[in-house]
């Protein structure tokens, strides 16, 4: 049986069917009413009595067809060794949830590990030019070489995204695509062997359930997840109008650090690229050392140990915010909230008084770390 699957399973993916179910709306639900599973069981009556919740979908929720679609799915889900992973589940990917418009539910193909520490989106132009794809494979062989910890996540279309896969591939590195339709097919055709070769220690990932077509407006949805998976987003080459330009904007929209690699003016593979540098929407790309310096995840910054006497100096939430910092990566700030259990608000102010007393120092993206 697939891992992952669990007796909640059907009615997780049951969700998925039901039109404008999101997470805010699928947690408010299970509060409510218990857990998944209750929400197909509760009588037609007591959801009535639920604010938000009209009529339609009521009766989408106690429509047969809705789980019988759910068995249908489940059952290629089982049959096919996949992972269906509900968005209260650990193995979720944790960055996506600080995102408004996260999926519900995710079907996975693969080995991948969607929690690596540090994780890139490359994307860019299905028409590359040969100085693009010079570009890619030299960002992903040195990023290779310098983080074993780090998964390359792209699209698995023409172009730079390929091109981003099979660099990854050929330096050891776990690759992850993100599809626009089902797990029971690869689109283009032309790339199923790349996606073959991924599966040992990437992954493929989908939101769409087995049977949907790559149809243009899924890549849209699809263009999110690769943008929210991502701690930063890099874009190498991008005409005036594409998808690139697209996952960039919902990439800042998730306050992710976005990357662009210029190129020539007279270029136009690069006018999206110096455009989105030009308007202050991505950082200019030179090399490795200014990504990872600007990313904070250069060595030479690691914070090292500090001395015991520090604590003389600080609140004692202060030195739970240290503690939490000294023994980790960078951290988001909605994620040292979730550890310590305290609201962000209360957080915010109280890393604002360690950055004033030079104990840590914010990155982009929300994420903090000792100086």
């Amino acid at each position: 049986m697939s891992t992952f699957v669990t007796d909640k399973t059907l009615y997780q993916i049951a969700l998925t069917h039901i039109t404008g179910v999101g997470v805010a709306l699928a947690r408010n639900l299970m509060h409510i009413v218990g857990d998944e599973e209750q929400i197909f069981k509760e009588s037609a009556r007591n959801l009535e009595k639920i604010q938000g919740i009209s009529y339609r979908l009521i009766n989408e929720i106690k429509s047969k067809e809705v789980l019988r679609k759910a068995e249908e799915e489940l059952s290629f889900v089982t049959k096919n060794n996949l992972q269906s992973l509900f968005f209260t589940a650990p193995e979720y990917p944790e960055r996506l949830t600080h995102c408004v418009d996260a999926p519900i539910l995710l079907y996975v193909k693969g080995n991948s590990n969607l929690n690596y520490k540090k994780v890139v989106s490359v994307i860019g132009t299905r028409n590359a030019t040969n100085q693009g794809y010079e570009a890619c494979n030299q960002f992903t062989k040195e990023l290779s070489s310098k983080f074993s910890d780090i998964v390359i996540v792209s699209g698995l279309a023409y172009g730079i995204d390929i091109c981003a896969h099979r660099a990854a591939l050929e330096n050891g590195v776990p690759t992850a695509a993100v599809l626009a339709h089902g797990l029971d097919r690869i689109y283009p055709a032309v790339h199923r062997k790349t996606a073959i070769d991924m599966l040992d220690a990437g992954a493929l990932v989908t939101e769409f359930p087995s049977g949907t077509e790559p149809e243009r407006f899924n890549f849209v949805r699809r263009n999110r997840i690769v943008a929210g998976l991502a701690d930063a987003l890099v874009v190498i080459e991008s005409s005036s109008k594409g998808g690139s330009l697209i996952t960039a904007e919902i990439a800042n929209s998730y306050y992710r650090e976005v990357f662009a690699v210029p190129g020539r003016v007279t270029d136009a593979a690069s006018v999206g690229c110096n455009r989105l540098i030009a308007s202050d929407r991505a950082i200019l790309m030179q090399d490795l050392k200014g990504f990872t310096d600007h990313m904070g995840w250069d060595d030479s910054t690691k914070p090292q140990p500090k001395q015991r006497e520090l604590f003389l100096q600080l609140t004692e939430l202060e030195e739970l915010v240290f503690n939490a910092l000294n023994n980790s990566e960078p951290m988001h700030v909605n994620m040292l909230a979730i550890e310590l259990d305290v609201p962000v608000s209360e957080l915010f102010f109280t890393l604002l008084e360690l950055e004033m007393k030079n104990v840590v120092k914010p990155l982009p993206g929300g994420l903090y770390k000792l100086l």
